[in-house]
């Protein structure tokens, strides 16, 4: 079975991965998305309502509900370092499904994780 940590391989394998400096918003609350991101390198804060709920590091996906039906980001996304994110849209994401159906589930297990938590900050 695919471990979580190695669901950032996927990422690892998009082309044309982002860089973001420290401080730079990558998305914010409220905005519609088209990507869900793999954290290659560096950290990314995650806020709500502007107060800090989550920092991830390199290893871990986040933005995935706009890829699984929600429309507007529920967080804002900061680069918290200097980032190299890599980028799912949609057809790369249901590439990734198909070619790796568990990394639907992982993704879907972080994805519903991240909401618990958020949930309990706010």
């Amino acid at each position: 079975m695919l471990q979580p940590a190695q669901t950032i391989s996927i990422f690892q394998k998009q082309p044309d991965p982002k860089v973001f400096v420290a401080g730079q918003i990558i998305f914010e609350e409220g905005q519609p998305g088209d990507y869900m991101y793999g954290i290659l390198e560096g950290e990314v804060d995650l806020s709500v309502d502007n107060k800090i709920v989550e920092t991830i590091a390199a290893g871990e996906v986040f933005g995935t509900g706009s890829l699984v039906g929600i429309k507007n980001r529920t967080y804002t996304a900061i680069a918290k370092t200097d980032c190299k994110l890599a980028f799912l849209d949609e057809q790369r994401f249901l590439f990734a499904i198909q070619e790796t159906p568990i990394f639907a589930l992982l993704v879907m297990k972080s994805y519903s994780q991240r909401l618990s938590r958020l949930e309990h900050q706010i």
